[in-house]
């Protein structure tokens, strides 16, 4: 019992130094339009994305519920505590290596990859629910083609309504529209994004026999809402510097399409309790909103970049965290 509590310790303080990393790592990317066009200072645009993302995650538990019965079945997994911490190690260490490098990568792929790398290396391919697990994969592929579209379509909206306006007073009144979308969208993103760590520590604790229902507890709710606060305030300008300007030159009104484009999948997601990333969200509505003002103006280089490592983070973060289930079964098995 003492081994198996001191097991669930670590898996609560790395779930929340997983939210810390994901509060610098993703946050960046939904105020990095706010930041690039200078509608918010950089520290100004932080703090309301702090402040955001704690309310945000504090509203809802939908997501974390998905992640705790969508990938495997915590009461029929051997070693699963072992699992889970294997995979929160390797979630961590691949957020890390792609901020290192300033790309935005998929925290959600990264954790998601990582449990069933982990489950796979400790029972074998046959524990993972597939049903489930597909369709996370699912909502995480549709999502940013969504992103992509609505982007795509919103811009061309504002293009014809303001289409003869005057350019200096409408990106002057879309710099303060800004304000509110880049709240809205830290809003979206604490109500997706911290919940997969509060799934995390919940599946913990059901595995090892702490919970006996799949409710996210309270205090589970805020240390991940606080966390990720926290690491949104450290700031991500790596990320910021990709998603704002290497991307496409973002100007106001681009942003203001971007923003609202990202906040309503992100919202749509969670209100489904569906975990969807919002890196790829937010990144694929910047490049929509790019094609419909002009093809060339986005950077398809920076672009194919991107989605090179969507495409890999899935298979890499399953395989660091097998050898990490690998490492640690040595030790504590």
């Amino acid at each position: 019992m003492g081994s198996l509590f001191v097991i669930t310790v670590l898996i609560i303080i790395f779930a929340l130094v997983f939210d810390f990393i994901n509060g610098f790592h993703d946050t960046a990317n939904a105020i990095a339009t706010s930041v690039s066009t200078k509608a918010l200072k950089p520290r100004h645009a932080i703090i309301l994305a702090a402040t955001m993302n704690f309310i945000g995650a504090l509203t809802f538990t939908g997501v974390a519920k998905t992640i705790t019965k969508g990938i495997v079945d915590p009461f029929t997994l051997p070693n699963g505590s072992i699992v889970i911490l294997a995979a929160l190690i390797a979630a961590i260490a691949w957020n890390l290596i792609t901020w290192y490098f300033g790309i935005p990568s998929s925290s959600s792929h990264a954790l998601i990859g990582s449990i069933a790398g982990a489950a796979i290396a400790a029972a074998g391919i046959s524990h993972i629910q597939w049903s489930g697990f597909l369709g996370i994969i699912a909502a995480l592929i549709i999502s940013p083609l969504l992103a992509f579209g609505m982007g795509y379509v919103i811009y061309s909206i504002i293009k014809v309504i303001f289409e003869n306006a005057n350019l200096a007073k409408t990106n002057r009144r879309f710099r303060m529209v800004q304000v509110l979308t880049a709240a809205v969208q830290s809003y979206a993103h604490g109500t997706n994004d911290a919940q997969k760590s509060m799934g995390i520590i919940t599946l913990a604790l059901l595995t090892n026999g702490y919970l006996s229902v799949n409710e996210v507890p309270f205090w589970v709710q805020l240390s991940c809402a606080t966390a990720m606060a926290l690491g949104t305030s450290v700031g991500g300008w790596r990320i910021i510097k990709t998603v704002g300007g290497k991307i496409m030159k973002i100007r106001p009104v681009n942003g203001v399409a971007a923003d609202l484009t990202g906040a309503t999948v992100i919202f749509g997601a969670t209100l489904i309790h569906l975990p969807v990333s919002t890196t790829h969200v937010i990144s694929s509505s910047i490049m929509g909103v790019g094609t419909a003002h002009r093809v060339k103006a986005v950077n398809w280089g920076t672009a194919k970049s991107m989605v090179i490592t969507w495409i890999i983070t899935l298979p890499i973060s399953a395989t660091i965290a097998g050898l990490a289930y690998v490492i640690l079964s040595f030790f504590m098995i």
